[in-house]
């Protein structure tokens, strides 16, 4: 047994097709099919399941997977210690990030981050935070931006910021003539939310809760963008994160934002990574210099 075949068997776990697999791992089908054979015979059992049209892994063989998942994590965190002995702050950072952060996070913050760290090759996943933390958990990036709370003994989660809310109505809305507002003041109101999934649905279910408010029936949105054009289309109300208002984002003339009076409500982001990684002293600078971006952003 060699890590090349473990690498070969987890590329088919998380790809379950030999030819996307083969090209995953930059060899040959015939090379990586081989090679899952003699794995096999190796350990005498059956690590894949043949049919016509797809492969799935047998009961042992997903067991055996996620093993080797772990166990070539911890070889990728050997390599990183010895490289990171040599230079701290070189190498290569895959980071995750949520969709409703990404867009409007990043341009702000990656110019500064690349002058702060020059070496440093950045690999951005952004997916759902649900997905992020399983790739985190599963070793497949190093650290990920999610909003708290987060319930796991094994990471580490360092605060950056509180990113406030702020409730984006049509310029026809009643409550448009306003300069800020409380939440007694959505009571009774119904907003266009996200669809499942996303952390900031979540969030969004938090504040009508507190508020008194509710969801709008009928409507689930994909993505922010469209949340942002059904309000200007005089669909409804929602609300928005500060970043996603904040420019080089362009705001619609159609839509009146609206800051809350006093503590506004918002949403804890931080960068989150595993207490076990190599990484965690330069994971810290990492957070430092995100902190330093932000503060004045926000």
């Amino acid at each position: 047994m060699n890590l090349r075949d473990l690498r070969y068997l987890v590329a088919l776990a998380e790809h379950k097709h030999f030819g996307r697999a083969a090209d995953a791992s930059f060899v040959s089908q015939p090379t990586l099919s081989t090679q899952i054979k003699k794995l096999e015979d190796e350990l005498d059992v059956a690590l894949v399941e043949r049919t016509p049209r797809k492969i799935l892994l047998t009961e042992v063989g997903r067991e055996i997977a996620a093993r080797a998942r772990h166990v070539l994590d911890e070889v990728d965190q050997i390599k990183a210690i010895a490289r990171r002995t040599k230079d701290p702050e070189s190498g290569t950072l895959r980071l995750g990030i949520f969709p409703t952060l990404g867009p409007y996070l990043l341009p702000h913050v990656i110019p500064g981050l690349r002058a702060r760290f020059p070496r440093l090759e950045l690999l951005l996943t952004e997916e759902k935070s649900e997905i992020l933390l399983q790739r985190l958990r599963e070793g497949r990036l190093d650290a990920t931006l999610l909003a708290l709370p987060l319930h796991d003994d094994q990471l580490y989660a360092d605060v950056l910021f509180d990113e406030p809310f702020l409730l984006a109505v049509p310029t026809l809305h009643r409550l448009s003539k306003r300069k800020a507002l409380s939440l007694d003041d959505i009571q009774s109101e119904s907003l266009l939310l996200l669809e499942d999934g996303h952390c900031l649905r979540d969030q969004a279910l938090d504040v009508c809760q507190l508020a008194g408010a509710n969801e709008r029936d009928g409507f689930r949105a994909t993505s922010l963008e469209t949340l942002r054009q059904m309000v200007a289309a005089n669909v409804g109300i929602t609300l928005l994160p500060l970043l996603a208002v904040l420019p080089p984002v362009v705001q619609s003339e159609a839509i009146h934002m609206l800051p809350f009076r006093g503590e506004p409500p918002s949403r804890r982001i931080a960068l989150v990574w595993r207490k076990s990684s190599a990484m965690h002293g330069f994971l810290m600078s990492f957070a430092d210099e995100l902190k330093k971006l932000t503060k004045d952003l926000l």
